[in-house]
């Protein structure tokens, strides 16, 4: 990969988005038009990055590794290329300029536009593209098919605005060239601001060669200037992801109405059904059966798990575990291999351990579950107190039966039982059968058997 020192400009107000969040901290696909802009450049290129910013993303910023300089007043796109290029020193490295708002643009294209002026030793290289007319682009003006100028929407003529090649907004400049280039711009236009497009024709004018780079797509420098946008960018973004996971052997039934967010891993022959939503940093196994109508976010998903109309958060299944339909995992709960949650059941910061079950209608939170217990229809562990979350501990093989009250802090021992509606106020020992409203200890002629 080329060498480059990397400009980001990100410091635009972006009210067209009318939205208090700062335009480029809008998402696609659970990740920031930011974020995405900074992967692709470090995918493409070697180098430091500075992030030409208002002072409110400063702390984003720094939070992705990038360094924030602060443009304050924002006196458009060549005012924020001087307040970067004060914050360098002076060498010989070439400076790529990118626009934090184009969160489609793709590796390969980030990558030939610094090629093209490095191998080509140019003044400067730029990406253009074809685009449907009326764009507010700045539009690329040619004379004998050489380059001259870009004359921004604003600013451009009749005849000047049906031209359909325009600049799509990504730069490489000899460091040197875009120096000087830069040290004599002017607010001579529409919107009284300093261009960064003025230093191309500067360049053409004192005859240094530039070059542009023809982007393949429109859709691939598509900028985001409102919510409209951002949409039709996520739904491209969307297609794109879909599309990488289906070429490695990942099914999904219907991509039309199935929802998978950028970071998102997938194994293959995972199967994913209609209404399924797989959010933030998650990981799904090989050979799954994932909806219809799932939720997922922020989890880790084993091998031959099956989950159905079922929310998923912040949580781990194991291997060869079900869920659903309509159960409920949050908190950092934990689905041993084997398990089983089954339809109505929530479960809260809790362990189920290998092989155990709660197939129905049950609340189980802040509990420690052994290996193929079973939580019967109706079971509550009654965690909180009023003042604290408490601990409910069941173990290996206990059978608790339906509608039982579990009021922690509680443990109920390896093989023990609890009769129907009991409500358990203190620890059960191992093997121990109780019932009743306290739980107390059954006689054995009054002892109760799971069925």
């Amino acid at each position: 990969m080329d060498r480059v020192h990397v400009f980001v400009l990100a410091a635009g107000k972006g009210t067209r988005m009318k939205s208090r969040r700062p335009k480029v901290l809008h998402e696609l696909c659970g990740v920031s038009l930011l974020s995405l802009v900074l992967e692709t450049v470090r995918n493409a290129v070697e180098g430091d990055i500075r992030v030409i910013a208002s002072p409110e993303l400063q702390e984003h910023v720094e939070a992705l590794g990038a360094r924030a300089v602060i443009q304050e007043p924002q006196l458009g796109t060549g005012h924020a290329v001087q307040v970067a290029l004060a914050d360098l020193a002076p060498d010989d490295l070439p400076i790529l300029i990118v626009s934090a708002d184009m969160p489609l643009v793709p590796t390969e294209l980030v990558a030939r536009v610094v090629s093209a002026q490095v191998s080509g030793d140019i003044a400067a290289a730029f990406v253009t593209a074809q685009v449907p007319l009326p764009s507010n682009f700045g539009r690329v003006i040619r004379e004998k098919g050489r380059i001259t100028a870009i004359v921004e929407a604003r600013d451009a003529d009749k005849d000047q605005l049906h031209i359909d090649e325009v600049n799509a907004g990504m730069y490489c400049f000899d460091q040197a060239q875009l120096r000087r280039a830069v040290a004599g711009l002017t607010t001579n236009n529409a919107q009284g601001e300093f261009y960064l497009t003025d230093c191309l024709a500067a360049l053409v004018k004192s005859g240094k060669a530039i070059e542009a780079v023809r982007a393949a797509e429109a859709a691939d420098v598509a900028g985001i200037n409102n919510r409209a946008e951002l949409a039709s960018a996520r739904a491209l973004l969307q297609q794109r992801i879909l599309v990488s996971h289906m070429l490695e052997g990942v099914t999904i039934v219907d991509p039309s109405c199935t929802y998978i967010d950028v970071m998102v891993t997938i194994g293959p022959d995972t199967t994913i059904h209609p209404q399924t939503h797989l959010a933030g940093r998650t990981v799904v196994g090989s050979g799954c059966i994932i909806g219809p109508g799932a939720q997922i976010s922020n989890s880790t998903i084993g091998d031959r798990v099956e989950i159905i109309q079922s929310v998923v958060r912040d949580s781990t299944v194991e291997d060869e575990a079900t869920v659903g339909p309509f159960a409920h995992l949050r908190g950092k709960s934990v689905i041993e291999s084997g398990a089983h949650i089954g339809n109505f059941v929530e479960t809260k910061n809790t362990r189920m351990g290998r092989g155990a079950k709660a197939s129905h209608l049950s609340y189980v939170g802040d509990a420690d579950v052994g290996e193929r217990a079973n939580i019967g229809a109706g079971t509550i562990t009654c965690n909180y107190d009023g003042k604290k979350k408490n601990k409910t501990k069941i173990g290996t093989r206990a059978f608790i039966g339906s509608n039982s009250s579990l009021v922690a802090p509680v443990e109920i021992g390896d093989g023990a039982l609890t009769g129907a509606g009991s409500v358990v106020l203190h620890d059960v020992a191992a093997g121990e059968r109780v019932a009743g409203n306290p739980a107390k200890p059954l006689r054995k002629k009054e002892s109760l058997e799971p069925t």
